[in-house]
């Protein structure tokens, strides 16, 4: 989540290679908008990790639905969610960020809440739902607050919040580590109290930020901007698909790991701690280099060969010895978690260098229903055609991935010749 300010993140130098100091580093000296967003997005992130995991467990052990009426239900929010993500961001436009913001995060607190409450599957889509539209709001009007919040830093602070969302989730995920062990009611109770409680956090750290008033818009064009703007449109389009990156660690390579190979178990929560600990380390240091349109097609392009090398390391650890198959599985998780940070890198400078100001908020509504279809299409391909082709299926995703990533300087370039000259913005903003 929040902060803006004329002073770099932290002193303005690279975190050394240090997980606390890389940790303190994120978080600007100087008290301000920017300090104060990226504390609401610690708090936020935290209380999220409580229920990722946990959630589903609470409502099949203690709500007792079943595990298919658990992702019916999870269905049928995130469908819903994905129809209403395009007007929340024009609202977000409209009336500004920080109000949709301030707006949402006590009905996200609300539906938490409401989450003790559910006792059949009728009852569990329509908290779930609320839940669901509330937390695309936020996520949505969070891009265009981000970037009135940082200015013209906007691309590099987004990679140290994402570094900060990683700190928070880490710490939220260990903490509901304690009651999936207990397992019982008053365990999982406390969990979605305390997150309801964050969101309220949250909101009271939020309230100490500027009202941004809605940015002017042009006296003509189209009301549905992004659809109009074809190179936008492209490279959301391919970003569904190279969403496929982030279901990688959590969804196929546990399965991987335990079907296809001898390594220990235990690697596979070791590969999501390294997998962290990259990302706090390394994402501000080499994301925070990429700021521009151009700069952010090649860092895409870059994500895709250190893909493409992770899955060949994957599925060739695939029928080695215990100890050889885990080296490559490290080494895997190791080059996948750099390819993440380029890849994030290149959304955070696309998505901040080609929307219009005045139009954050409903191009990001549009990255939410294009990245919600990746999202989908994730357990279908990676647990489908990948999992069951084995070695062929994982070096087959990884020339998909580096493919796919070619073309994005190109569409980079694309997008850098359509945006209006500056002169344009200018009589816009006056």
């Amino acid at each position: 989540m929040l902060l803006q300010g004329q002073s770099e993140i932290g002193d303005g130098s690279m975190p050394r290679l240090n997980p606390v100091s890389a940790v303190t580093s994120l978080f600007p000296t100087e008290p301000g908008p920017r300090r104060s967003y990226a504390v609401a997005t610690l708090i936020n992130t935290f209380g999220t990790g409580l229920l990722l995991v946990s959630l589903p467990l609470y409502l099949t052990r203690i709500v007792h639905l079943s595990a298919a009426e658990v992702g019916l239900g999870l269905t049928i929010a995130a469908t819903i969610t994905l129809l209403v993500g395009l007007p929340i961001g024009d609202l977000a436009d409209r009336r500004g960020p920080l109000t949709v913001a301030m707006a949402m995060l006590p009905l996200q607190a609300a539906a938490t809440i409401a989450f003790l409450f559910v006792d059949n599957f009728v009852a569990f889509v329509v908290v779930a739902t609320v839940d669901a539209m509330a937390a695309r709001a936020v996520i949505t009007a969070e891009g265009a607050l981000l970037r009135r919040v940082a200015g013209e830093e906007a691309a590099s602070y987004r990679s140290s919040t994402h570094a900060i969302t990683n700190v928070g989730f880490s710490v939220g995920f260990a903490c509901c580590g304690i009651a999936i062990q207990l397992g019982t009611p008053n365990a999982y109770h406390v969990l979605i109290i305390i997150d309801a409680l964050t969101y309220l956090a949250a909101w009271v750290v939020l309230r100490g930020l500027p009202r941004y008033e809605p940015l002017p818009k042009p006296k003509s064009g189209p009301r549905w901007g992004v659809l109009r703007d074809r190179p936008f449109v492209a490279l959301a389009v391919l970003g569904s698909f190279c969403s496929l990156e982030f279901a990688v660690l959590t969804l196929l390579l546990p399965l991987w790991v335990v079907d296809r190979t001898d390594a220990p178990r235990w690697c596979i929560p070791l590969a999501l701690v390294i997998n962290t600990l990259l990302v706090v380390l390394f994402q501000v240091r080499l994301g925070g280099r990429v700021k521009t349109i151009r700069q952010g097609g090649l860092a895409w392009r870059r994500a895709g060969v250190f893909f493409l090398f992770s899955c060949c390391a994957i599925g060739l650890a695939a029928g080695l010895p215990t100890w050889p198959a885990l080296v490559l599985l490290v080494a895997g998780v190791t080059l996948h978690t750099f390819g993440e940070i380029y890849h994030l890198a290149a959304g955070f400078a696309l998505t901040m260098g080609l929307p219009p100001a005045h139009a954050q908020g409903q191009y990001d509504g549009f990255l939410g229903i294009t990245g919600g279809l990746g999202v989908a299409l994730a357990p279908a391909v990676l647990l489908g055609p990948v999992m069951s082709l084995g070695k062929p299926g994982m070096l087959g995703l990884g020339v998909f991935f580096v493919l796919a990533c070619m073309l994005t300087p190109a569409l980079a370039r694309w997008g850098e010749r359509t945006r209006p000259a500056s002169s344009d913005l200018a009589a816009v903003a006056d």
